[in-house]
């Protein structure tokens, strides 16, 4: 017999409708099930690491993960379209940072629960 499911079906009425107030729109969902698509790809995530504490140009990045400019410059594209990475052009060269800290804490608390198990 399995132990993680209900061996009774029984609703809680209020705990159900309080769950679905709780709940975002659609919209937002789709949204967040978007961002967090981006960190399920191994090559968006050493990217993202890459430059948690210090930005870096595209060049740098291929150097550093040893993948091609564009390839890079691909992963970079679908990340700032979602939003999770900034850039700023210094002449030729463009360099990349996370967009806000909120990226950098959920790189962290994932890490962090990884290597908590």
């Amino acid at each position: 017999m399995r132990k993680d499911v209900c061996l009774e079906h029984a609703v809680n009425e209020e705990a159900v409708a309080q769950a679905r107030r709780n709940l975002p729109e659609e919209g937002i969902l789709e949204k967040l099930s978007a961002m967090f698509s981006a960190f399920a790809d191994v090559s968006r995530l050493k990217i993202m690491l890459t430059i948690c504490e210090r930005e870096l140009c595209v060049c740098e990045l291929a150097e550093v993960l040893e993948m091609s400019m564009p390839a890079v410059s691909h992963h970079l594209r679908r990340l700032k379209d979602l939003g999770l990475v900034k850039y700023r052009r210094e002449g030729k060269l463009v360099y990349y940072a996370l967009d806000d800290e909120h990226v950098q804490q959920l790189l962290t608390v994932g890490l962090e629960h990884i290597l908590h198990k």
